[in-house]
Parts: structure tokens; sequence; C-alpha cells
């Protein structure tokens, strides 16, 4: 349950993160120099602006005609002509760097990162005396706080000083550095180019957000100085270093300059409050409030055959997935990443979490709406961490609000949209920067689709009626209002989106050159059929908006169909397109089997053979997310061994210089995800695929080891969660389930099918089902009733 080193990190890929949600901090673990990079999820360039283009509903016409025609490239050209702004930059806020005046002559190094109580640590020796060093960033109290002790009075010696990579200046009140400084007003649209410059308006600009970070001390022995050039302590046995900090951000429609909040009160009164606690009081509030969360789940895949202390880069080279601790290891710290970039409050998980140091991230560090922001909460619900999804839901609230803006604007449509890319600002319309963009990733209005299908499994697996029907309901039946004006006619009498893409995957054309727009991509059709679907549902449990139903029913029942191509693959496009590359990393038209439930081996065998037959094609290689994504498709299609072997595929360690942008996948030292370069969505699909492999519930049935690996053949699993609000554990022994417990939230008929014969028997003793001819067994369950399964 820990990842450890035996030599402190060289680059920020080999440091450890830790993070509240809102403060992020990576940890490098240096001896003679501390760095511990810092940052703050509200810390993005810009402000709130319009970014819809009214020359879209105008060349929305001529594209669909040229594409009706066949005339892909033309369309492609036009469609540059339906693009808006590029999204805003995350942003990193500062770094700490202490400087110990302990000499370097140093043995006994170790360094870790500790998943049980989300803490980082470093230990080594100089002459007689052990220092040690512990960091964690506590929710309760909003404050990253670093302890710093030696083995032996009075040894502590050390400089500590903040510095930002943006604009900034220091200074010092009584018992504080300061550190203040604004974002630029613009980061210019370059997703590859790291050196282009940062577009700064004059201080106090309506466009700049501002940002103030504090540090603190707290002494056992010794004096500490205040100064320009930072904090000096002499002298000390024990210090707690307190960093707490804030923007000027007071919501996504708010100008950060003049209509934002006081970043410096703010920052002030965390450390305020956080100075009231000694060390022992904010290291227990920090724990206990982690470990609601963290220990709920438990995981056990077999005996780890690896020694204690063998360092986790080494482990990842030298044995990968064949070490099933190593895998367990990679589960927990998806979820740990979870706890620690996604808390209620705070912003959504963006594709680094909370973590960058760059002021040119990649791709903007933002919300990429086609997989990534999706990929990220996929194993919100299902590994028992419904708390840490609710940053998204909130998200997606406040990017419906701007992508009602822009389907009218945009296309003359009702309801409400958004495409490829958002950034804090909720910005909803296709970025491109008017025309510099590629249409195969920016004309895609799918993303609040997409995005709606979080909202219904949030209930699904919670089944809270109020949450339905006052928040999602109501957003997801905006998006279903845009998709009926966006759906029209063919030729054949079908309903067809227009232009319409397979996500950044282009088509040889029937002259032989390459084209991304086209009519009714598989994607397209499967997220349409997925909300309806969904708002169907939510209507008639909610028992309202009949006459809607119906109408929903009628349209989904005229959705182009899903064609399967000469070679027995479901088709990406509707036409029988030949690929600019078959082993393309997005797998979007397979959204039907995964995360989505319109296909299943039991009700439409075709199209999941067909499904099974493009995955296949796809082959195992692929970015870091990929891999992860066709974890999670292997485990719906029942393929655990395949789904192993591209857990294996992922646990490949990669070199931190590696920058690869579409090729390669894998994970760094610190067993963050590389596509490369870092994206966390990797690591948060690992551990949703994972959990896939042992329980699945999309298909109204609790599903237990529905995909499990050869490699795995005894383990177990508890407080996995399945829909309709159920908590899961399960035994197995010789790969079949030994017994399970199933907690029943709401009650309800449950269902559950096994690689085993069950029987299940309640509370108190009795049995009260067995299984049924078909390999299920149905029981009624009341709230709160346990129920135990057991082998016949």
């Amino acid at each position: 349950m820990k990842l450890q080193y035996n030599r402190p990190s060289s680059k920020w890929t080999d440091a450890l993160p830790t993070g509240n949600g809102r403060l992020g901090a990576m940890m490098f673990g240096g001896t003679e120099t501390e760095r511990i990079q810092l940052n703050e999820d509200t810390l993005w360039s810009g402000g709130p602006r319009n970014g819809d283009n009214e020359h879209a509903a105008t060349v929305l016409p001529e594209v669909r005609r040229l594409i009706g025609e066949g005339q892909y490239a033309a369309a492609d050209l036009l469609c540059k002509q339906m693009m808006g702004p590029y999204t805003q930059s995350y942003l990193p806020m500062a770094d700490l760097y202490v400087k110990f005046l302990h000499g370097n002559t140093m043995k006994n190094y170790r360094r870790a990162l500790h998943l049980e109580d989300a803490t980082s640590t470093v230990e080594y020796q100089i002459g007689n005396v052990i220092y040690t060093r512990r960091l964690f960033v506590s929710y309760p109290d909003q404050v990253a706080v670093l302890r710093l002790e030696a083995s032996a009075p009075g040894k502590l010696h050390f400089l500590a000083r903040l510095e930002s990579p943006l604009r900034y200046e220091t200074a010092f009140e009584e018992n504080c550095l300061v550190l203040r400084g604004d974002a630029p007003e613009q980061v210019d649209p370059s997703y590859y180019e790291t050196d282009m410059p940062l577009r700064y308006g004059k201080p106090g600009s309506a466009n700049a957000m501002r940002f103030d970070g504090r540090l603190t001390a707290q002494l056992e022995g010794g004096q500490a100085t205040y100064g320009h050039d930072g904090l000096r302590v002499e002298g000390a046995t024990a210090v707690t270093l307190i960093f707490s900090a804030a923007t000027s951000f007071n919501g996504y429609d708010r100008l950060p300059g003049t209509e934002g909040k006081d970043e410096s009160a703010e920052a002030a009164g965390y450390l305020e409050n956080a100075g009231k606690f000694s060390y022992e009081a904010l290291l227990q509030r920090h724990t206990e409030d982690y470990q609601v969360l963290f220990k709920r789940v438990e995981l056990s895949l077999g005996e780890s055959a690896v020694p204690p202390e063998y360092p986790t880069d080494a482990r990842i080279r030298d044995f990968g997935a064949n070490d099933p601790g190593l895998v367990e290891l990679l589960y927990h710290y998806g979820r740990y990443l979870m706890i620690a970039s996604s808390r209620p409050g705070t912003q959504p998980a963006n594709l680094q979490g909370i973590w960058n140091e760059e002021t040119r991230a990649p791709w903007s560090s933002n919300w990429t709406l086609n997989i990534n922001a999706e990929m990220n909460y996929w194993p919100a619900e299902t590994c028992n961490l419904a708390d840490c999804h609710t940053p998204l839901l909130d998200f997606i609230e406040g990017l419906s609000r701007n992508g009602h803006k822009t389907a009218e604007t945009n296309y003359g449509a009702a309801g409400w949209t958004a495409h490829h890319n958002s950034d804090i600002w909720r910005h909803s319309s296709p970025v491109g920067d008017y025309g510099h963009g590629d249409p195969i990733w920016v004309i895609w209005p799918m993303g609040g689709v997409w995005l709606c299908q979080h909202l219904w499994e949030h209930y699904a697996f919670g089944l809270d009626k109020k949450y339905l029907r006052e928040k999602a309901y109501p957003i997801m039946k905006g998006a279903a209002l845009f998709c009926l004006d966006w759906l029209h006619e063919d030729k054949e009498g079908y309903l067809i989106t227009s232009p319409s893409t397979s996500p950044e995957h282009k088509f040889k054309t029937p002259e032989g050159g390459l084209a991304g727009v086209s009519a009714a991509s598989t994607m397209d059709l499967s997220l349409i059929w997925d909300l309806f679907t969904n708002l169907i549902e939510a209507s008639t449990i909610l028992e309202i908006d009949e006459p809607f139903r119906e109408g929903l029913l009628d349209v989904r029942s005229r959705l182009h169909p899903l064609q399967i191509a000469a070679n027995g693959r479901l088709q990406e496009w509707s036409r029988d397109f030949e690929d600019e590359d078959q082993h393309h990393r997005h797998v979007s038209h397979l959204f039907g089997v995964y995360p989505g439930r319109q296909f299943s081996w039991q009700d439409t065998p075709e199209l999941m053979e067909a499904a099974e037959r493009s995955l296949e094609i796809r082959g195992d290689g692929g970015t870091g997310w990929s891999l992860g994504w066709k974890v999670g498709l292997w485990a719906r299609f029942g393929n655990g061994n395949r789904a192993w072997g591209l857990i294996a595929n992922l646990l490949t360690l990669v070199d931190a210089g590696e920058t690869n942008y579409h090729q390669g996948g894998g994970v760094y030292a610190n067993l963050f995800d590389a596509h490369p370069p870092f994206q966390i969505d990797g690591n948060f699909a690992a551990t949703s695929g994972i959990a896939e492999l042992l329980l699945q519930s999309h298909q109204n049935v609790i599903h237990l080891l529905p995909a499990l690996p050869d490699a795995w053949p005894s383990g177990h699993v508890k407080g996995l969660r399945a829909r309709g609000n159920y908590e899961v554990s399960i035994q197995w022994e010789e790969g079949k389930v030994l017994n399970s417990t199933i907690v029943a939230g709401a009650g309800g008929l449950c269902k559950v099918r096994a690689n085993a014969p069950l029987s299940v028997e309640s509370e108190d003793g009795e049995v009260i089902a067995e299984q049924n001819q078909d390999g299920t067994i149905a029981f009624e369950t009341v709230p709160g009733g346990r129920y135990r399964l057991f082998r016949a």
C-alpha cells in the first residue's frame, strides 16, 4: 500500500503527489534541497468570454450538403469556419524550496507515498542523525503540512523560500512568508509548442486571476527568522511548515480581476485556522477524513513474491503485472489520486488531476470531453467514491448553461451542447482558433451528451430520486433537446448526425485522400441512444414527461442502424471507409460496449461480435489512457486474460523524458500514466477496468467475476458498488466465486449472476434463494439488509 524508492526524484514524474482536491503538491525528496511543486485547482489563465460563432449556423447547411454528396474533403475545409477560440490553460502556482544546512554525506535513504494515510515521507541519515519529512495536504483544514524532524536535538538548520513560474512578488509579514502573483490573461493557442509567450495584462486587469500563497512555521526548539530571502530556521529539533493558498476565482461567469474574491484574506484565513492545531492534531484530522473514503474498498489478487522493500520503479521494470501486488497498488493508486484531486467543492480532476508544473501544459491540462474527462470518473461509482464524483456533476451544470447559448448561436438549436475541450470558464463552443484546428477533434458537438451519462450513473448507483428530479433530469433533457434538433433525416428516412466525426480518427475518402467529417458516426449514434435510453428510464421512474418520453422512444427507433463491415468489424462510420490507422488509439465506436450499455452478448450478440472484432483489429498497443479503455472493453467482452495483457502493457516503465504524444503508453516511476506525456486518465481507467473484471452491473444484474484473469486464481475484494445501490464483496478460489456479501442500500429485487452455483441466505441464516437455470439468482432485499451468497 505504498510507493517507495531508494533515491530522491530527479524529474517531476518521479516525484510523489499529494492533494486535497484543491491544493496539489509534488514532493521530490531531495536531501540538500527539497522541492515541493504546488498547484491550486482554480489557477487558470483568462476569464469568462463568449467563444460562440454565429457564422457556424450560416455554413452548416452547406457542410451538410457537401457531406451528403460525398465531398468529404471539401466539407472538412468548410468546417473550419465553424470553429471558435481555444480554451484557457491550467497553471502552476508555486514551488516551495527547503535548503538544508546539514551536509551532504547521506546514507540509508528512503522515500515513500503511503496510500493508507495519504502522506509522503523521506528519511535518511547524515552522521548519527536521522532526518525525516512527512507531507500531507489536509481537506478539513485546506492547507499543506510539511513536518521536518531530526533525531538529535537542535540539528535542524534550513532556509525555506517560495517561488513561482508566473509573474509574482514575495513579502514577509509577522511569522509568515507571502507570495502574490497573477495569471496571464491569455495562453497562446498551441497544444504542442511550449516556448510560446504568456500574455500578461496590466496588474489589476479585469481578466487577470490573482493568487496568494503563505508559509508559516511551528518550531520545537531553535529560532525562526522571516526575511526577504525566505524563512531561516536554526537549531530546531522539529518544525511544522504550513502552506495555504487561494485565488481570486469567484465562479466561471465572473471576471477574476474586478469580480474576484479576496484571495489574500482567504489564504490568511486558512493559515490562521490551521495554526490553532498542533501537528499531531492536523495529521489526525487529515487521516480520519481521508480514511473514511479510502478504507471503503479492500483488494487482494494473490500473494506477491516481491520483497517488501523492493523499490517501486524496479518493481515495475522487473515484474510488471506478473506481480499481483503491483496490480493491487495500481488499483488503489487510482482511488488515491481521485480522492486527492476531486473532493466536494473543488474543480473536477483535469487532464493531469491537479498536478502540473508547466506554464504550457500539454493540451492546456484542460478537460477534454471526447474521452478523457469522462474516463477520469469511471471509477467514482464502482469503486465507492461517489462523493468524489460531485465536482464533475457540478461542472456539467455550469457547462450546460454556457452550452445553451452555444447551441442557439452556432446551430440554431434548442437545449445545450459542448464540444471537444472545456476549461474552468465552462467553455462550450468548438475550439480551433477560428480555423486553425482540425475538424476530426473540433467538430464534435457530443461532449454534453457523453457527460450526461455521469449524471445518470450517479443516480443508477445511488437511487437518489431527489437528485434525479432536481439536478440530473433537467440537464439530461436539455442535452436531448439539442440532439432532437441536431438529428435530421437522410435519403433513406433514417435520423443521422451531420457533420459527424469519430473523434481524432480520419478515414480514407473514395478519392484516396483523408477526411474527418462525414455523417452518422457510430459514436454519435451510440451516445444519443445512451442518453435517450437513460432519459426514458428516468422519466418513467419520476412519472413525468410521458409525451416527451414517447417522442424519445420514436426517435431512438429511427436512428440510423449501426453497420457491420465486410471484414466483420463494427463500422466506425456509417459507410465502410478504410481507416487512416487501424491501430488508432481512440476506440470511440465501441462506446456502446463500455462505458455504455447498448451492446450485450444476451441481447445484441451480432453487434458484440462485430465490436470484439474491431477491438482485435485495433490491437493491444496505444497510449496509456487507450490501454486503460481497452481493459474495460475486454472486461465487458468477458475476456479477462486479454484485459490482463493490457494491464501488463500499461505496467511498463516509461522514461520521463519521453514525450511522443500519440504512441507508447505505460507508467512513469511514480506510477503516473504515460500518454506520454503524463495524463491521469489512464490511472483512473486502469482502476475502473480492474473493478469491471471483478464486478459488473450495467445489464440489470450483479455479475460476480464476469472476466477474472487466470493470473488471479484466488483473492477477494470488499466494498465495490453495483447499480441499484448495492455494496458487494467477493471471495474466490481456483477462479470461482466462493462467497459474496451484498448490502442493499435501498432494497428491491436483486438479481445476481456468478461463475459458480450459489445460494443466498439472509442475516438470520435463512436460505432465501438458489440459482436458477439461467445462471442467475433473484431475491428481494430490504434497505440496509445484508445477504450472504455461498457456494452451493
